[in-house]
């Protein structure tokens, strides 16, 4: 049996991480730790949420009834249809119809109760389930979506 080369069982000397790059990481690594753990301890609040208490342009009560398949019904506090959708348009709605009803159940709160759909001055989006504490941004679920409710709040009810 002919002797192995033992120069093939050590790495090169190319394929190791530079001690310059761990050296970084650690330092990146320590100083997160570091600002997530004063931002905790001093209660930093959550800057990053936009601001609840901005001017608001309009808003509605609005009731969202949807199903598995896709189809959502929008009604007014009232009982009147706002708006309806079939299982290939009402997926976005339907899909916030059933966060809301999971948030609902945690909390025993009432499944058919309205939401609040409001446009601030600044023309953001929000929904806010006053039940549970619940709200979504709706720009972060794009365009298209924000778009939908954004003509709930158009139609006459």
């Amino acid at each position: 049996m002919a002797p192995s080369d033992p120069r093939k069982d050590q790495p090169e000397r190319g394929d190791k991480i530079p001690p310059v790059l761990l050296r970084a990481m650690l330092v990146l690594v320590v100083s997160v730790l570091l600002i997530v753990t004063y931002a905790r301890v001093t209660d930093r609040p959550l800057s990053a949420l936009p601001d609840q208490d901005a001017p608001i342009a309009v808003e509605r009560d609005i009731v969202l009834n949807g199903s598995m398949s896709g189809a959502a019904t929008v009604y007014d506090t009232e009982g009147n249809v706002i708006a309806e959708f079939g299982p290939d348009e009402g997926g976005f709605i339907a899909g916030v119809w059933r966060v809301l009803q999971r948030e609902r159940n945690k909390t025993g709160a009432q499944l058919d109760a309205p939401i609040r759909l409001i446009r601030y001055e600044s023309g953001r989006l929000s929904l806010r389930d006053e039940l549970t504490g619940w709200r979504a941004e709706l720009i972060g679920f794009g365009a298209d979506n924000e778009a939908v409710f954004a003509r709930l709040l158009d139609e006459e009810g």
